[in-house]
């Protein structure tokens, strides 16, 4: 049993501006020596265990480092990453008007296209207004299209992201580390023009991806499992369909979720849930007491979700009705990647205690509500986690006195 609050997050962290500029060469070609790319990337992972250690956090990761970035501020990378790793996934200028679905059928559910969230729709003047501060992931100038059966490709990749944290945790000192991997259900939002429909295709994401997480959790490290399209997905279905048929159409998710980890130890599995992480209203979310019964079906041992901004702060309180299962901790965001104002440790520590004292406090570690890298700047970021650290302690004292 922990004897403090224990603190984390939720993964993505500040690229250093080399490594930035080393990706965006590499992207287009211009940089094509791979020995030199790797030891400068894994000096970059040393380096951002070390700053996590030295701020004050816990249970640390790579930063999503090895989820290549090529500019300072990108929403997507928890999921492009997977480009690289999946056979028979081709990226294409197919157009966004090609790539829309029609709209859902009374009682059926069909994802429309990004653009045609309802978020994004109903305060569209908002967000083309660069001043509003609302503002939308960047526009996809590719994008993947299924055209062959899927399979893991990336055995490099990974056992390259294993070694680096490793190594980075050894010289740190950290005893507790894990490694970000994107969910089958959230993986498989391609263009299909193989599978015989879009459930079929997520089955073959879930097969392929197996093998990253299963070298994750071999290595000794926590596997952390991606998937906002478990919440966000909500957003993208037009016209709204009913809770009951949206937890339905979820569960086909979880399912494939369940299936992927199938056999792999609980205890060494987290995974994130958010409602997506543009800048914007978020009116349109789906509540958490909708989603959270859905959410504890996944055999993990933790779950992390957003509770820090202000659309889903109150939303603690849903864990008076809700009952954590025996066994299972939570890390809920402390500190937001949707705003510019870092949170006060005070603040932080109010957070904390309100979970502390409905789940209890052996079962909180205190996080952030999704990746801060490529969301916020990193002198911003580092603040935050910082500011997170230190309501950790304030929280600790009076939890534990």
């Amino acid at each position: 049993m922990p004897d403090r609050i224990l603190t984390s997050h939720a993964g993505s962290l500040p690229r250093p501006e080399d490594l930035i500029t080393l990706n965006e060469q590499r992207a287009s070609g211009e940089f094509t020596d791979e020995e030199e790319y790797a030891r400068r990337l894994s000096a970059a992972v040393a380096d951002v265990v070390a700053r996590q250690k030295d701020t004050g956090i816990d249970i640390a990761n790579d930063g999503e480092f090895g989820h290549s970035m090529g500019q300072r501020y990108d929403y997507g990378t928890w999921w492009t990453y997977v480009f690289g790793r999946f056979g028979g996934i081709e990226l294409t200028d197919i157009s966004v008007a090609e790539m829309e679905q029609p709209k859902a059928p009374p009682g059926e559910i069909t994802l429309a296209s990004f653009a045609e969230r309802r978020d994004w729709t109903e305060f569209l003047d908002a967000y083309l207004d660069p001043s509003s501060g609302a503002a939308l992931p960047n526009a996809a100038t590719l994008f993947p299209v299924c055209r062959g059966p899927i399979t893991y490709t990336g055995q490099a990749e990974i056992q390259r992201d294993i070694a680096d944290m490793k190594a980075a945790m050894a010289a740190a000192g950290v005893t507790e580390g894990y490694l970000n991997a994107v969910a089958p259900g959230s993986a498989g939002r391609f263009g299909n023009e193989y599978y015989a429909n879009d459930e079929e295709m997520m089955q073959a994401c879930a097969d392929a991806l197996r093998e990253e997480y299963k070298a994750i959790i071999d290595a000794g490290l926590i596997l952390q499992l991606d998937d906002p399209c478990i919440a966000e997905n909500w957003d993208q279905i037009t016209p709204e369909p009913s809770v009951a048929d949206y937890q339905r159409f979820t569960m086909k998710r979880v399912e494939a979720l369940n299936y992927a980890i199938r056999d792999l130890p609980p205890e060494r599995i987290r995974f994130h849930l958010c409602w997506g992480s543009w800048h914007g209203p978020h009116t349109t979310d789906i509540p958490m007491a909708d989603i959270v019964d859905v959410m504890l079906k996944i055999n993990a041992g933790t779950y992390l979700f957003e509770a820090a901004n202000v659309r889903h702060e109150h939303e603690w309180k849903v864990w008076q009705d809700v009952k954590l299962p025996e066994g299972k901790t939570i890390i809920p965001g402390m500190v937001s990647h949707s705003t510019n104002v870092v949170e006060h440790p005070e603040l932080v520590a109010d957070r904390i205690v309100n979970y502390a004292q409905v789940v209890g406090r052996d079962n909180v570690a205190a996080g952030t509500d999704c990746g801060l890298g490529g969301r916020v700047h990193p002198q911003i970021a580092w603040a935050k986690l910082d500011s997170l650290a230190q309501g950790a302690e304030i929280a600790t004292r009076r939890l534990y006195g």
